[in-house]
């Protein structure tokens, strides 16, 4: 299953692999694609949309499901 979030706040590919890198610490996360342009992160696996924005969030970024 693949989950899109919006994600705000991206400015640069460091702010990229950070968002990248909270996504995939979270349980059911098999695989990320962020685009900062897009203002969006897609993630394969069966996570919960809520726990990805959660962790988003506490990666100093603004994100909706």
């Amino acid at each position: 299953m693949s989950t899109t979030i919006t994600v705000t706040g991206m400015s640069c590919e460091h702010c990229e692999e950070t968002v990248a890198d909270a996504l995939a610490d979270v349980e059911g996360v098999a695989s990320v694609d962020v685009d900062r342009e897009a203002e969006s992160a897609t993630v394969d696996g069966d996570a919960d949309p809520n726990a990805l924005v959660a962790a988003v969030e506490d990666a100093g970024y603004d994100a909706s499901a």
